[in-house]
């Protein structure tokens, strides 16, 4: 791939991938009515500040070159939660996008986390 292609992907896919989550804490600190309806229903709507500050921090850490590892890994913890219980309450799973952009943009950034011991960039293949 073109490396200024792939620049651009990264870029692109990791701007969508914590623009979604910082939106998504920023309107759980806001609490407006129908998020907090939506919390309410999901028997969680008394830890929805301390969800939005997850969801804030972690994606701060995702974003620091030294620290994404760490926010990816609190990321994907982060939103296999809310994935689980949005299926355990029957409501549409909204976290599945921006957990999938947050695996593309990972990968794009470091193929490691998913390849440990290979770099995509330098392949063994001939030709």
């Amino acid at each position: 791939m073109n490396p200024n292609v792939k620049r651009v992907l990264t870029i692109l896919f990791t701007v969508l991938a914590a623009g979604m989550v910082l939106l998504s804490g920023m309107m759980k600190l806001m609490q407006s009515p129908d998020t907090m309806e939506a919390f309410r229903k999901a028997g969680v709507a008394q830890y929805v500040v301390l969800l939005a500050a997850m969801e804030i921090g972690f994606t701060l850490l995702y974003l620091y070159p030294k620290t994404m590892k760490l926010g990816f890994i609190l990321l994907c913890c982060y939103f296999a939660g809310a994935i689980a219980t949005e299926l355990s309450h029957g409501t549409p799973l909204n976290a599945i996008l921006p957990m999938v952009l947050i695996w593309i943009s990972a990968f794009l950034r470091d193929n490691r986390i998913f390849l440990p011991g290979h770099n995509l960039k330098q392949s063994s293949l001939p030709g």
